[in-house]
């Protein structure tokens, strides 16, 4: 009996501290897991007609030791062989763990001091929205935002978005993602 009162003690005691550690996770009001995107998420050019708004994320429960955060969005169903970059943002502060639908738009300043959005596969720095072929499928989009071991990345003027990609994979400490669809008909 005494030995089955002190293991109870013991998991009274642990577990509440295990249920405030948590795990780095992703959230969005706008997508989510496995299912479809709003057209205002859509690309606004190329062919398409969306609203080209980055969904809202928010993210919680980083890993000690972080340092900043980056935030991507791959499409790796593009017909490129590489894939194709749709947003890339690096060196945000600790201190922020939201950004509000549209805060990627290219009409938009990120005021995260030392912030910096990458040029994305359409060549523009900012979020650029789902545009996939027509006819070409259900593509998949990645929103991963990753804990990062250094305050800031340094990288080139005009670094690619796989050399962005090399940088912020080497540096991770943890990611969390959110994979949402999309698809023209």
């Amino acid at each position: 009996m005494h030995t089955i009162l002190k293991l109870f003690v013991s998991l009274t005691l642990t577990l509440p501290l295990l249920a405030q550690a948590g795990s780095f996770a992703l959230h969005s009001n706008d997508i989510r897991k496995g299912e479809f995107m709003d057209n205002k998420h859509e690309f606004n050019g190329f062919g398409c007609t969306g609203g080209d708004l980055s969904p809202h994320l928010k993210w919680e429960n980083a890993p000690e030791g972080t340092k900043s955060f980056a935030i991507t969005v791959y499409d790796p169903d593009a017909p490129t062989g590489s894939g194709w970059w749709h947003w890339q943002v690096v060196n945000v502060p600790t201190s922020v763990t939201e950004l509000e639908t549209g805060a990627g738009s290219t009409n938009t300043n990120l005021s995260f001091k030392g912030s910096r959005q990458i040029s994305n596969d359409y060549g523009i720095e900012g979020f650029g929205g789902a545009c996939p072929p027509e006819g070409h499928g259900v593509h998949r989009y990645r929103f991963t935002v990753h804990a990062l071991s250094v305050n800031k990345l340094e990288l080139p003027e005009n670094a690619s978005g796989a050399l962005t990609g090399y940088m912020i994979n080497q540096h991770t400490i943890e990611s969390s993602s959110i994979e949402s669809l999309y698809e023209r008909k």
